[in-house]
């Protein structure tokens, strides 16, 4: 009986620990848990419209005053180069001002809860193209805070932000090429931020198998999935290594 008690008391705890598991989730149009979509497909033929990617993080255990958000996004490109279309932020790229970001939670949410109740503030701190070497890869970190620091329930999805990239010079006179290139983004990483002498908490890991990753295009490369690699074919867990 003593062995039957301890294994379900084991079993149990690992259930909640499953249960309330911390993670990261990218999603196209809404949240992870409130039914966003993990691929993104546009005809490329207007320069009207944007692109809404939703990040999201399940809180640890412990958080008490998150404070604010350290975001990095990575993203990959088939071909030999990023393209132009995705070329952003920088003074003299193709599409300088069409990558943006803000903090306004869907109100229709029901699984995903606004982390900072509309107080947040940030934007993008850079965009970098070549990342690692890679001509075909960028990194995108930004930060987000909030005056008003307030603890989070482990194991709660919350809302952190939303990248909108819109569809300017995409066609016509002045165009940017490479909109139907397949790309995939991975959400690396989220740091949620508390007041010095509090503590912080990385979190890197998905909130469930590949929730932290979306693709434009299908974000296929040939047949080796997400990642142009010479002389192999990469998984996006080995391409992720290589960002960290």
């Amino acid at each position: 009986m003593k062995k039957v008690t301890l294994l379900c008391s084991v079993l149990l705890a690992f259930s909640a620990t499953v249960a309330s598991a911390a993670g990261i989730n990218l999603a196209w149009t809404k949240c992870f848990g409130d039914g966003g979509v993990a691929n993104r497909n546009f005809a490329c033929n207007v320069n009207t419209g944007s692109n809404l990617a939703v990040g999201s993080l399940i809180a640890p255990a412990g958080v008490t005053a998150a404070s604010g958000n350290e975001v990095v996004v990575d993203i990959q490109s088939a071909g030999t180069a990023l393209p132009l279309w995705w070329a952003f932020k920088n003074a003299g790229t193709c599409r300088q001002t069409s990558l943006s970001l803000n903090f306004v939670a869907d109100p229709s949410n029901v699984n995903c809860i606004d982390e900072f109740s509309g107080t947040a503030a940030g934007g993008i701190g850079a965009y970098t193209i070549g990342f690692l070497g890679n001509p075909t890869r960028a990194r995108m970190t930004a930060a987000i805070a909030t005056a008003t620091p307030g603890p989070l329930d482990a194991g709660v999805e919350y809302f952190s932000f939303n990248m909108l990239i819109n569809n300017a010079k995409t066609v016509g006179t002045g165009a940017c090429a490479g909109c139907a290139v397949p790309v995939c983004m991975v959400l690396n990483s989220i740091k949620i931020t508390q007041p010095v002498g509090v503590g912080d908490y990385k979190l890197s890991d998905a909130g469930a198998p590949g929730s932290n990753i979306i693709t434009w295009q299908g974000g296929a490369v040939g047949g080796g999935g997400c990642a142009a690699v010479p002389a192999r074919n990469a998984t996006w867990g080995s391409v992720k290594s290589l960002y960290r």
